[in-house]
């Protein structure tokens, strides 16, 4: 495993972050920790349903200077390489589906329960307000979780 600049407990080599339907959540998640962490570190994201690209997400990662490019949503059953070091669960239905994989295997797993923005309303703004506040906790949680190496 990778130390982290703290010189404190190593990073895990490979992380997935898993949500419902890896619209929103996960993949922000994704490209969030991308940024931060070392190339060497494997970072995806996946979803325990199929689900489809959502635009906010584009938008509050563009504000960010980051982009999805053109990742599309996909289902945890869809990836080639299920093993990682790490699976970051953002909503319960993931953290169950999570558990459930790892039953038999070594792997950590983590709970970081994440609200889902999809069901703002109001004003483009009050949506998109609630896309970055999303967006603004998972930066935070990445960078206070993997600053340090640890929980």
């Amino acid at each position: 495993m990778t130390m982290p600049a703290t010189g404190a407990a190593p990073l895990p080599r490979s992380i997935l972050f898993l949500c419902g339907m890896n619209a929103i959540r996960s993949p922000m998640a994704e490209v969030l920790a991308r940024k931060v962490l070392p190339q060497a570190t494997f970072v995806a994201s996946a979803g325990v349903r199929a689900g489809a690209r959502d635009p906010f997400v584009d938008a509050v990662l563009a504000e960010k200077g980051l982009t999805l490019g053109n990742r599309q949503p996909q289902r945890l059953d869809e990836m080639e390489d299920a093993y990682f070091d790490l699976i970051v669960t953002l909503a319960p239905e993931a953290h169950h589906a999570a558990l459930e994989l790892t039953r038999s295997m070594a792997v950590d797993v983590e709970y970081w329960p994440t609200a889902d923005p999809s069901g703002a309303a109001g004003t483009r703004d009050r949506i998109l307000d609630a896309y970055r506040d999303v967006r603004d906790r998972i930066e935070q949680r990445i960078a206070a979780r993997f600053a340090a190496g640890g929980p």
